[in-house]
């Protein structure tokens, strides 16, 4: 008999690209810009400590228990359901928390398009987040074929080339002599890590480069897992470090410190650049690119997410009407359930009046409810060493338990001493009440967190019944 071949072989190259494709945006590049020439510091920092630590971690962990539901599946197998079912909430939560920031970046990148004072107006901001979010879940109520098509045109269109756009015009601002913002002086390239306001920013770098767990489920894809998925990983590193850098260095030589909008960073680079280029008829053109790149972001992570959620639902934890799919398999409820979520929590633009305050408060929210899910699964990772050592895993990280031991609480020691700085205001951001902002992010960490623990309070055995 012969041997079935695999019908889906992923190369190096591939890989590398999914992993470009989920990490990679445009959309992060003003948070960092604030940091000037020292975000180069930080993004190597950053990467060392945390993207190649979770990278490896959610390889081996993919590649050993490649089961739907990604996160819960691991944490569920190291710690139990409840603990699975908390990961699964956090990273859902974290996602809910998200889907405004990226919102609002597209609701200020269309305004270029038609004003760009609306950029900086509260009820715009809000509505069109509104619009835009129904509108991409009903869209992915088509199934993943649509929404899959989307992201790959956006990222295309929207991320890679709008980018390259703005690294170009940086280079040619720089070398023609133009007046730049920023002095690239060593002593600015090292920052003053007794700042705490300014070490806060560090939080932004350090969640633009999350993501990895999603797309290590193609680990076991890759035709030699050991020997192939660091390559890709290395040269995912490479290709992120090569665009975000630079990219990021171009808006901060174009945009004084303190007039960059998180919402609107790249847009405003763009203008300037354009405008001294004499290209300004083209502004509109590159607000509708970025602006079809962080859809077609948005779109991906959509239904990602829910998975987890719905492979929590499957096993009881949930109201069965959770586990409900559409004949194109999405969990249509879930969705809505998202949807609804996020037009609540899309109200902080309308009555927080700094848009700035608002983006970067959800932001930071975002990665201290995403840094607890790693915590957990770089926990769970080292469990599992010890828990199952005769389990399967094509790509294994090496050095035996040490070798975890190293990589993984590499990532919990990031993870923890980011958390703990992330709860604090940041120094460049006008923020209204310093006191009050803690109060909110620690109580909003410690309320999204407790989700699953007041939902399990509320378990009825019908919830376990299987149903077809």
């Amino acid at each position: 008999m012969k041997q079935v071949k695999p019908k889906r072989v992923l190369s190096v190259f591939l890989l590398t690209m999914i992993n470009v494709a989920t990490i990679g945006s445009v959309k992060n590049w003003p948070v960092t810009a604030e940091y000037g020439l020292s975000s180069v510091f930080f993004f190597l920092l950053a990467t060392l400590i945390f993207f190649i630590p979770t990278s490896l971690v959610s390889a081996e962990l993919a590649t050993g228990w490649p089961k739907t539901g990604g996160v819960y599946a691991w944490v569920k197998e190291a710690f139990g359901h409840r603990s699975g079912f908390l990961a699964a909430w956090l990273q859902w939560m974290q996602t809910i928390v998200w889907y405004p920031t990226a919102l609002s970046f597209i609701a200020a990148t269309i305004a270029y398009i038609f004003n760009p004072k609306l950029a900086q107006n509260n009820l715009y901001t809000f509505f069109t987040i509104l619009i835009i979010f129904w509108a991409i879940t009903l869209i992915n109520f088509r199934g993943m074929r649509t929404s899959g098509w989307i992201s790959s045109l956006g990222m295309i269109l929207g991320t890679f080339l709008p980018g390259l756009v703005i690294i170009l015009l940086g280079f040619i601002w720089y070398f023609s002599g133009q007046p730049t913002q920023i002095a690239f002086t060593w002593g600015n390239l090292i920052p003053d890590m007794n700042n705490i306001g300014q070490l806060v920013l560090f939080t932004g770098v350090l969640i633009s480069l999350a993501g990895m767990e999603m797309s290590a489920v193609h680990a076991r894809d890759v035709e030699h897992p050991k020997r192939d998925y660091p390559k890709a990983i290395l040269f995912s590193a490479l290709i992120i470090l090569g665009l975000s850098i630079p990219g990021v260095l171009a808006i901060a030589i174009v945009v004084p410190q303190q007039e960059i909008s998180l919402l609107a960073g790249s847009l405003q680079a763009i203008a300037i650049f354009f405008e001294k280029y004499h290209l300004g008829p083209f502004i509109p053109l590159m607000a509708l690119l970025i602006t079809l790149g962080t859809i077609g972001s948005v779109s991906t992570w959509t239904v990602g997410p829910t998975k987890g959620l719905l492979a929590a639902a499957q096993t009881g934890d949930l109201p069965p009407l959770f586990r409900k799919l559409n004949k194109n398999a999405m969990p249509v409820p879930l969705l809505i359930m998202q949807a609804v979520v996020v037009s609540f929590l899309s109200l902080i633009f309308v009555f927080l009046p700094n848009l700035n305050e608002a983006f970067w408060m959800l932001l930071a929210m975002v990665s201290e409810l995403y840094l607890l899910m790693y915590l957990l699964t770089f926990a769970a990772a080292i469990r599992l060493r010890y828990k199952h050592p005769k389990v399967d895993r094509p790509y294994k990280i090496p050095g035996g338990n040490f070798g975890m031991w190293c990589v993984a609480g590499l990532g919990i020691l990031s993870s923890a001493f980011t958390m703990m700085i992330g709860i604090l205001p940041p120094g460049h951001i006008t923020i209204t009440n310093r006191s009050t902002y803690v109060i909110i992010m620690v109580g909003g960490i410690i309320l999204f967190s407790l989700g699953p623990s007041i939902i399990l309070l509320f378990q009825k055995d019908s919830w376990k019944k299987i149903t077809s």
